[in-house]
């Protein structure tokens, strides 16, 4: 749902960046590469520790890459097969490296198991939501839902949450709940979000599968 609003705004924004780096000679892949690696810095040293204030502030500084690097190769003329396996592919493992970070506080000093375990879902969801557009698309269906949840929705809950429950180690009080709470939020979501796609291609193979016998009987 985001993707729909927030991805054209920023992508006027962002323009100007993305010429800047396209004159001084930066390729959108290297951008791409730079922008997972920060992410994924982020994530599994700040997170692990608890320092979530900070560790959102980076991870947000290099999470606007995943729209410069598609701006760029537009500007360039150089949009590639290549270019967007690589993007989506470092896509889900810098989602993979958030959530893990989150599992890993809650596994360590955070101390709840029931908490790792809903990271952990969290990580593993947004892969499969993810898995069940793309394979259902490779099979020649349209897949046309995006559901409740997307990788746009699962990234602003989560950092939102813990951003602002990092506040809580500068002695703002109540906001450390927001984290547990964000990460329920998302592994309902994406369940759902799973659920929805599931459904809608199941629909779509049986109405293919239909129209196919349909044309093998008239011919």
């Amino acid at each position: 749902m985001l993707n729909k609003y927030a991805r054209a705004f920023f992508t006027r924004v962002l323009t100007p960046i993305a010429a800047f780096l396209l004159r001084r000679g930066v390729s959108p892949d290297a951008v791409t590469l730079i922008g997972t690696a920060g992410v994924m810095a982020g994530a599994l040293v700040f997170f692990p520790r608890g320092e979530f204030f900070w560790g959102t502030i980076v991870i947000t500084l290099f999470v606007f890459s995943d729209l410069i690097d598609g701006n760029m190769a537009r500007q360039a003329g150089i949009s590639s097969r290549w270019g967007a396996f690589l993007d989506s592919t470092l896509d889900r493992v810098a989602d993979a490296a958030i959530f893990g970070g989150f599992a890993l506080w809650y596994a360590g000093r955070g101390d709840d198991n029931v908490l790792c375990a809903v990271s952990i879902f969290c990580l593993a969801s947004g892969q499969v939501v993810s898995y069940t557009k793309a394979r259902g698309e490779a099979i020649g269906l349209p897949v046309a839902v995006n559901g409740l949840v997307e990788r746009a929705e699962r990234l602003v809950i989560s950092l939102v949450a813990a951003g602002l429950a990092g506040l809580h180690a500068f002695g703002v009080p109540g906001v450390d709940v927001l984290l547990p709470i964000a990460l329920w939020i998302v592994a309902v979501g994406s369940a759902v979000t799973i659920g929805q796609r599931v459904v809608t291609v199941r629909r779509e193979s049986a109405e293919a599968d239909a129209a196919g016998r349909s044309e093998a009987g008239a011919a």
